[in-house]
């Protein structure tokens, strides 16, 4: 993994899903756009993917709008294409109707200057599942303070 530079990380994502399988995708960007994500004025924790007509988009990702753009700066949470494969876009159109998996992004980075997205088929935790999760992460930190002493 050379040249890659994180730039948003969805955190909550891992506490209120479980991950299935990943994906790495392009995102078609207009030129403000791609200014604003280097900047890091971005934000993916409430955005979600949809397959539509044999297209992958991602809703309600949030990039700020350009400081220094002028009247055709970008809109902040337009609907943006996704690129993948046709297959994989088949697949999880059919994932998602059959099994009622959900497509949620992990976490947008630049890769050798592009834009990509890490996105995942995910299923929703119940409550049960994340007082577990708290449980398992409350017992490894206390395991951990006590390595320490």
């Amino acid at each position: 993994m050379e040249n890659i530079k994180i730039i948003a990380r969805n955190k909550k994502a891992s506490h209120e899903y479980f991950f299935i399988e990943t994906f790495d995708c392009g995102l078609v960007l207009t030129g403000t756009e791609i200014k604003s994500i280097r900047l890091g004025q971005v934000s993916i924790t409430e955005a979600h993917c949809q397959v539509k007509e044999n297209e992958l988009f991602i809703l309600d990702m949030n990039i700020a709008k350009f400081d220094k753009g002028n009247i055709f700066n970008h809109e902040e949470k337009r609907v943006r294409k996704l690129l993948a494969h046709g297959k994989e876009i088949k697949n999880l159109s059919k994932r998602v109707s059959l099994e009622g998996l959900t497509i949620i992004p992990l976490e947008l980075y630049l890769e050798r200057g592009l834009a990509k997205i890490k996105i995942t088929l995910a299923k929703g935790k119940k409550n049960y599942d994340k007082r577990e999760d708290l449980k398992q992460k409350d017992i490894k930190m206390a395991v951990k303070k006590a390595m320490k002493r």
